[in-house]
């Protein structure tokens, strides 16, 4: 197939490419940056159509956050990328329909399903809400960002929608470049997890992932797209430092994470995915069981001989 990429440049992108383009398909990227073979703002739709005009492509995969390379610390930080989710998603149906695309897959987060402690089962995609509302009015921002963009992916007309919620991201390109050179310079204070987990996911498997569901994901479907081993943020981050010798981070009480109210509101939830239905359907499953088996293999790949 021809695939039009919106986020090709960004960590998971560059890795969506790699697995598409093995996979036999064609693709392009879209977005502002040079290395795009369709140039526009995904935020300005008289942009983004006037760039598709005369182009034709058969499915659009929309993984475009501003996430990258920024420390999201308040509940501003995620703006931009609420923005992508959903003016930006708007947009990119509207150029599918230019460019006769008749597929849209968009990457989702576990965090759609809400902050807060959702206990020790992990949820499911058919039995568990996704979107609910938050009763924090910044929450409710991000929820619904991440609630819309599946919405109107799902009910666009002419559009196969499919929609597929990562777990937090680790691994090649993701954890050298955010939580390891935060722990080399002491400047990563952890929680104590107190029962409470987060699923998580290496950004290589989660390219994989989508790879698979551009061609074999059922159409107004989502996936959980995570490991076996939930684990909390402070036992990762400690298995990053172990993986990679580094200082291990210092704990602090959650309270004191208060003035960085995004991250709080983060290392206070308890959410676990269940990835039964990817395994099934798209027959993917992750590399390893765990971050913390993953972050080891990642080590011994990238430490010097």
């Amino acid at each position: 197939m021809k695939v039009l990429l919106a986020g090709a440049s960004g960590t998971l992108g560059r890795k969506i490419v790699r697995e598409l383009r093995a996979a036999g398909h064609e693709v392009a990227g879209l977005g502002r940056g040079e290395g795009s073979e369709v140039r526009a703002d995904l935020l300005d739709r008289e942009a983004v159509l006037r760039a598709v005009d005369g182009h034709s492509f058969d499915a659009v995969v929309h993984a475009a956050t501003a996430l990258q390379g920024k420390r999201m610390m308040r509940h501003q930080d995620m703006d931009v990328t609420n923005a992508l989710r959903t003016e930006g998603t708007a947009n990119l149906i509207a150029a599918a329909r230019v460019i006769g695309a008749r597929r849209i897959v968009v990457e989702s987060m576990m965090f759609g399903y809400g902050y807060g402690d959702h206990g020790e089962r992990p949820l499911m995609e058919e039995r568990d809400v996704f979107g609910p509302m938050q009763p924090n009015a910044w929450l409710e921002r991000h929820v619904a960002a991440v609630r819309t963009k599946e919405e109107l992916a799902f009910t666009a007309d002419g559009l196969d929608g499919v929609s597929l919620r990562y777990g937090m991201f680790y691994g090649a390109g993701a954890t050298e470049t955010s939580l390891l050179p935060m722990l080399r310079k002491r400047s990563l204070p952890v929680v104590a997890d107190q029962g409470r987990a987060l699923s998580w996911v290496d950004v290589d498997d989660a390219a994989r992932a989508l790879a698979v569901a551009v061609e074999h994901g059922r159409a107004g479907h989502a996936y959980n797209i995570a490991d076996d081993t939930p684990l909390g943020f402070g036992s990762h981050a400690r298995a990053v430092a172990a993986a990679f010798g580094t200082p291990t981070p210092m704990t602090v009480p959650l309270w004191l994470l208060r003035t960085t109210p995004l991250v709080h509101s983060i290392l206070s939830t308890n959410l676990r995915l269940a990835n039964g239905k990817a395994r099934a359907e798209l027959g993917w499953a992750p590399t390893h069981t765990s971050s913390a088996e993953g972050l080891r293999a990642l080590a011994a790949k990238t430490s010097p001989a």
